[in-house]
């Protein structure tokens, strides 16, 4: 029994002591959060006086009335600050262009004299043109036609697609 007694005790004061770290636990997370609650409060305070103060010079240094020169004036200066930038960049994008072109036209250069060192294929030739137009014009088609000369049939076709017959 006095075992009992001493363990339900000690159970009692394990509580109050599990209370009270509790409690004081509580204490300085609300004595925390005032605190964050009171710089705040003092920053807002500080925002609003500078506010105000910069209200206070603004009014101060308000322009009274303009002319229309002045006023023509600031317009136009504020346009330009606005399309400045906006210029410079036109300007960039003009010679990104321009180096464009330019590298296009080397290339398209390039292309054509590739384009005119083709040639037509060596058995192909004036007398084999006429050859194969007459006899195609005389009703033979392309495999007999190609045959008959000793050409291939994309050579034969070639010729007619030239003279505009196929």
């Amino acid at each position: 029994m006095e075992y009992m007694l001493i363990a339900i005790g000690i159970a009692i004061l394990s509580i109050i002591y599990y209370i009270f770290s509790k409690d004081a636990q509580q204490t300085n997370n609300i004595k925390a959060i005032a605190s964050a609650v009171e710089d705040a409060n003092r920053q807002i305070y500080m925002i609003e006086k500078k506010l105000f103060e910069l209200i206070k010079k603004l009014d101060s240094k308000k322009p009274k009335s303009m002319s229309d020169e002045e006023v023509y004036q600031e317009i136009e200066r504020s346009t330009y600050d606005l399309l400045n930038p906006l210029s410079r960049q036109m300007q960039i994008v003009q010679q990104d262009l321009s180096d464009l072109t330019t590298a296009v036209d080397s290339r398209l250069l390039t292309l054509e004299s590739s384009l005119k060192q083709m040639s037509i294929p060596s058995s192909v030739h004036g007398l084999d043109d006429n050859k194969i137009t007459s006899l195609f014009k005389d009703g033979f088609d392309v495999n007999t036609i190609s045959k008959e000369l000793h050409l291939s049939k994309a050579e034969v076709d070639f010729v007619l697609k030239i003279n505009k017959l196929k």
